[in-house]
């Protein structure tokens, strides 16, 4: 019967996986993190910038990389009807600040107009509950989108979560679905904040 119970119990383990990303409804963690906006650091906090209006927190998994650079581009493009809709926008990655200096500032990404931080350990990702792959120290270093090698720890999947000022997760979007390109998180997300934002008026 033991036998049976414990064979159960690995197979019910195996049927789910072993961490989902935090749900809508969820309490938002907060954290504090080194980041970069424009080429310059700063330190962000993620209950301060609540006070102002929702955030729009999004996970990716490497500056100067296709489909990451795709993403900030499509924030960086909307990223007055953000403001319009006061809301502020954060990358997260497991990027260095050095990496992110160049990135923030970059004309063809994020170009100066919102900020992103820098989880080399990956603590603020699975504090959301997301996979953080962790590259082992004998894998050969990948060459980004400038022939510069990539020197992260790890990479955490991408996810964008939308938060309220109540720290409520209000919706998530997830590169698990396949009906969403990177691009199509700055949408998704833009259309969410633009209606708590007629909501309140």
């Amino acid at each position: 019967m033991k036998r049976f119970m414990i064979s159960a119990l690995v197979a019910t383990a195996l049927a789910f996986p072993a961490m989902a990303a935090l749900r809508p409804g969820a309490a938002a963690p907060d954290f504090k993190a080194k980041a970069s906006h424009a080429g310059k650091t700063f330190d962000f906090s993620l209950a301060s910038a609540l006070r102002k209006g929702p955030v729009v927190l999004y996970f990716y998994p490497a500056a100067f990389t296709g489909g990451c650079n795709a993403e900030a581009h499509a924030f960086a493009e909307d990223s007055a009807k953000f403001a319009a809709a006061h809301a502020t926008i954060i990358g997260v990655s497991g990027d260095s600040i050095q990496r992110l200096n160049a990135f923030s500032s970059d004309p063809k990404y994020c170009a100066g107009k919102f900020s992103v931080a820098s989880d080399p350990e990956g603590a603020i990702g699975r504090s959301f509950n997301l996979k953080v792959t962790v590259r082992r120290a004998d894998q050969p270093v990948s060459m980004d989108s400038r022939n510069v090698a990539i020197d992260n720890k790890i990479g955490i999947e991408r996810t964008t979560f939308v938060i309220t000022r109540d720290h409520r997760i209000a919706a998530v979007y997830s590169s698990s679905d396949d009906k969403i390109r990177p691009s199509d998180h700055a949408d998704k997300s833009l259309a969410l904040v633009e209606t708590l934002a007629n909501h309140r008026h």
